[in-house]
């Protein structure tokens, strides 16, 4: 209930896409309806699943991943930020991260994509501007690390990944996700350059 209460927005979404996912996981009808297909979207058909394709996964581990990243960082971001302007790096961060998808694969009748990862990494990384020097611990880096060391080599990766494509995950729209959640951030929270090179000068000093 206190979640409730003090981050509205991030309770919504976790439940929302947690209940979705799991019916998703026993109707396999919706995974057609919601999943994003970019041939069809860039025909403007079924543009509605730049977001349905956020409210689901392809299973058990997808989902949880996704919704422990989530939970370690969103309730933490909309505490910081306020909830409208969680609200709006999210479904920013949801749309935009599958635009680039969209046009890449706009030809290719068979592919589809699904998860709200997108959206996730736009969130993890609005974190990291906020809270550059909070230690993360993320698998399977042995070390902890500071988070403005973690995201320029995340998104490295994500650039390194997606040109392998190898391992059916859209690692482009981890990469656009956090870009979106770069800039939205920039743009709707007051301070946050001056916030982040006030750490940064503290550090080094």
């Amino acid at each position: 209930m206190e979640y409730l209460i003090n981050t509205p927005v991030a309770s919504l979404i976790f439940v929302f896409t947690i209940v979705t996912s799991i019916y998703a996981f026993n109707d396999h009808g919706l995974y057609g309806k919601f999943m994003l297909h970019p041939y069809s979207v860039y025909r403007k058909h079924k543009i509605y699943t730049l977001i349905t394709s956020g409210l689901i996964h392809a299973d058990w581990m997808h989902l949880i991943f996704n919704m422990f990243t989530f939970y370690f960082f969103a309730f933490a971001l909309e505490s910081m930020i306020g909830s409208w302007q969680f609200g709006v790096i999210y479904f920013f961060g949801l749309i935009l991260s599958d635009i680039p998808s969209v046009i890449k694969h706009k030809n290719d009748l068979w592919y589809n994509s699904l998860g709200a990862s997108g959206a996730i990494s736009a969130v993890l990384f609005s974190f990291i501007l906020l809270m550059p020097f909070s230690i993360m611990r993320i698998m399977p880096l042995p070390i902890p690390i500071w988070a403005i060391v973690f995201g320029p080599l995340y998104l490295i990766y994500c650039v390194y990944a997606s040109k392998q494509s190898g391992d059916n995950v859209n690692h482009d729209a981890h990469f656009f996700g956090a870009l979106t959640g770069l800039i939205v951030t920039v743009l709707i929270v007051p301070g946050v350059i001056p916030n982040f090179l006030a750490q940064l000068m503290a550090k080094i000093g």
